[in-house]
């Protein structure tokens, strides 16, 4: 029913609205940001709890996405859009937050548990596979007395903030070299 071709797909995860804007949780979806601003794009569409734009280049075409179904349901807005579009597993990235990870540092990985994530366990368990690329964004772990949903539910400071702004363009520069053919392999020995 859906478009069928080579489609490539690259989904920031975090939660819709202005109550979680600049929020750890919501790392994913400044990466996309950052993205669109590199390449002077914008969200123009909706489908499936999602607001996404087509990102072209030399014949090469990718759907960029944030879904809006809250972090925990994810996989909720990205299974339909592979499958509409016709993108298979092998095709997609996932951006996400990492709290094992310290903050702004960027790791890509192929698979794995979702450490968890709860919206990378959403995509996990609907997919039925934990094989797919990730881009990991280092959050750092809460203070003590802090409990985890506090964390990431914060907003950074300006201090975490001037760590983090290197990370997050870090990661907008490898969805574009992904995007422009570079393999995720050589992708992960390049940025790891």
């Amino acid at each position: 029913m859906g478009v069928k071709d080579d489609m490539k797909l690259i989904i920031g995860l975090g939660n819709p609205g202005e109550r979680y804007a600049g929020t750890r949780h919501n790392i994913g979806f400044e990466v996309i940001d950052d993205f669109l601003a590199m390449h002077d794009l914008t969200m123009t569409d909706q489908k499936f709890q999602s607001d996404y734009t087509i990102y072209r280049h030399g014949g090469e075409r990718a759907i960029i996405m944030k879904p809006y179904t809250y972090m925990n349901l994810s996989g909720e807005a990205l299974l339909p859009m592979m499958s509409y579009f016709g993108v298979g597993m092998e095709d997609i990235v996932v951006i996400h937050d990492d709290l094992d990870l310290p903050l702004g540092k960027v790791r890509l990985r192929y698979r794995g548990s979702s450490g968890g994530q709860r919206g990378v366990q959403n995509i996990i368990d609907l997919l039925g596979s934990n094989e797919f690329n990730r881009i990991k964004m280092g959050i750092g772990r809460p203070a003590p007395g802090w409990k985890v949903t506090d964390h990431v539910l914060a907003p950074f400071n300006s201090q975490e903030r001037e760590l983090l702004q290197p990370g997050i363009h870090r990661a907008a520069n490898a969805m574009t070299d992904w995007l422009n053919g570079t393999t995720f392999n050589q992708l992960m020995n390049q940025y790891n």
